[in-house]
């Protein structure tokens, strides 16, 4: 989905879940820390609460397991953790993001040929490359162009 305000694009909520089991997979975690590391990967517009909804359900599809954490001051909190079923999950939702990332990559290859087509001044230039050819001085102190 696109935001119209900056022309972000958010990723899809299905998205999110190789995300989840990832994280799961190498360290457990309460929701907010899962909350706070997707934010990292780019969902900045998860919802709290689907988010827990999301790992209640991964739990009753036996992907994820959690337990109570008693320890450390306040109230107990939930801690998730990927189960082998949830692993074995990721590993098949892996290969299937390979196939669609040689989709994609083909796809802006495409793209780019097309754009090259119909507008020959669109050329992928290094951006440290156009400031550096910009910023050249002569030796009276004027710029370059």
């Amino acid at each position: 989905m696109v935001n119209q305000d900056n022309q972000s694009v958010n990723p899809s909520k299905n998205f999110v879940l190789p995300f989840i089991l990832l994280l799961l997979s190498k360290v457990s975690l309460h929701g907010y820390e899962l909350s706070q590391k997707l934010e990292a990967f780019g969902f900045k517009t998860l919802d709290q609460g689907n988010l827990y909804r999301m790992l209640r359900q991964l739990e009753k599809d036996e992907l994820v397991s959690s337990e109570w954490d008693t320890t450390g001051s306040g109230p107990a909190k939930r801690r998730y953790s990927t189960t082998q079923a949830g692993i074995t999950y990721l590993k098949g939702y892996a290969n299937q993001l390979e196939t669609y990332q040689s989709i994609l990559d083909q796809f802006f290859k495409m793209y780019s040929s097309l754009l090259e087509l119909y507008i020959p001044s669109f050329q992928k230039k290094d951006p440290i490359e156009k400031v550096n050819n910009t910023r050249r001085r002569k030796n009276d102190g004027t710029e370059k162009k």
